[in-house]
């Protein structure tokens, strides 16, 4: 009579506490992950200010070239850093990548030529390379399939916020007592601190001691794998399109709104981060709740919330285009925000979506191989914006071209074939 009560205890008990854990990952995570964003947008909110104290930056082109370049080994690393999760400890590249780019960080504030940043951000794209795959892996292998979206969000909250604050930053730059090197000088040291506690309180899921009874799999096997799965490919490319236009508007858009709108450094960068920042927001929390609901009835659940945000970005894109004709920075802030949730329901459900279609061993790898292709291509979008800024080209004929990227992107994600890789494990957990 005892044993039978007492069971069933034992199983909700551990369950709560793997539950526990499980959501303690994704807290422990958001603080890095708005680290980890904060730094990149407080360069482009504050990008008058270092032009202005680094003068040999020149023209709009080398600071396109500074943009770029960061992005181009953030790529071309993304997927080293992900193999490297996915073969020796999560907890240890998240760890040292946040140490590694505080401290860069920190340098940043020192710089005092065009080439010291262009090493600097060179360096930061290595450091940084290794978290977002690691991570996002970290927090599927703790959340399956009931929680994996909302998970997602979570963290992709951290980001968002990381990019508001960046935007305040243009405030600091212009402030007598602070400057852009304050501001760098103190993310910097703040990462450092947090580095320590998050390497002892992360844990690596049981999966991965599990992991080391099956032979690992090498670096071209789990290239030849995934490259020979379409549902792979289709993802890639609908990852990087949308990412044509998400970083020209994260990276850009102060300057855009402070150019064509004629406001204030400060008030230009609250305006480009702060509202659709908040949409993102709203629209990861949402996203996720609502792919993870439906889930329940289609395994395709994510990849339809996935399309509808998608969907939304098309008009927003041109809308964002177009606000400057009317002269009304309310107009652009409107459709950044319409931007914002469709961004909010496509950002949480792309590591979700690689779980249906990868293995649990190669989900870090295929987050860096979606990163490699998908910046390197944002750091062509960057250095691009900068030539055809230089040369006048109308940004309702630019951004036209980004709501045309995003229409493809519907087409190619509603292509892909889920499947259900995490049902195995779920039932072995359940027994």
């Amino acid at each position: 009579m005892s044993s039978v009560t007492t069971e069933p205890i034992m199983e909700t008990s551990s369950h709560s506490s793997a539950s526990r854990t499980a959501w303690l990952i994704v807290a422990l995570l958001v603080p890095v992950a708005l680290l980890n964003y904060l730094d990149r947008q407080m360069l482009a909110a504050m990008k008058f200010s270092v032009m202005e104290d680094i003068p040999d930056i020149a023209r709009e082109e080398n600071w396109g070239k500074i943009l770029a370049l960061f992005k181009w080994v953030y790529a071309f690393l993304s997927p080293i850093g992900g193999y490297l999760a996915d073969r020796f400890s999560r907890r240890h590249v998240i760890a040292a990548s946040l140490f590694v780019w505080s401290a860069v960080t920190w340098t940043t504030g020192h710089v005092t030529t065009y080439d010291q940043l262009l090493v600097t951000r060179a360096v930061m794209g290595v450091s940084e390379a290794f978290y977002i795959p690691a991570a996002l892996a970290l927090i599927a292998d703790f959340h399956l399939g009931p929680t994996r979206s909302r998970a997602i969000g979570l963290h992709q909250m951290g980001i968002y916020a990381g990019v508001i604050i960046g935007g305040f930053s243009g405030y600091a730059a212009d402030s007598p007592t602070l400057g852009w090197r304050w501001a760098f000088d103190t993310c910097g040291i703040v990462g450092v601190l947090y580095a320590v506690p998050l390497f002892f309180l992360v844990r690596n899921p049981p999966r991965l001691a599990n992991s080391i009874e099956r032979p690992h799999t090498s670096p071209t096997g789990a290239l030849r794998e995934l490259l020979g799965n379409s549902s792979f490919i289709l993802l890639v490319l609908y990852f990087t399109l949308p990412a044509l236009a998400g970083w020209v508007v994260r990276d850009w858009m102060p300057a855009i709104l402070k150019a064509e709108f004629n406001i204030g450094q400060g008030k230009a960068g609250v305006s480009a981060t702060l509202y659709w920042q908040v949409a993102a927001i709203i629209g990861a929390v949402t996203g996720g709740w609502l792919a993870d609901r439906w889930m329940r009835r289609t395994l395709r659940g994510r990849i339809y919330v996935s399309a509808i945000g998608m969907s939304l970005i098309v008009p927003a894109m041109f809308g964002v285009g177009y606000a400057p004709r009317t002269g009304l920075l309310g107009v652009a802030i409107a459709f950044l925000i319409l931007f914002g949730l469709g961004w909010g329901f496509f950002d949480c459900n792309n590591m979700p979506i690689l779980c249906q279609i990868a293995r649990p061993e190669l989900r870090a790898t295929g987050y860096g191989i979606m990163n490699l292709v998908s910046i390197s291509c944002g750091g062509l979008a960057d250095w691009g914006f900068g030539i055809l800024r230089d040369r006048h080209v109308p940004l309702f004929g630019i951004f036209g071209i980004f709501a045309s990227a995003a229409v493809i992107s519907v087409v190619l994600v509603l292509l892909i074939r889920p499947r259900e890789l995490d049902a195995p494990q779920q039932t072995r957990e359940a027994a």
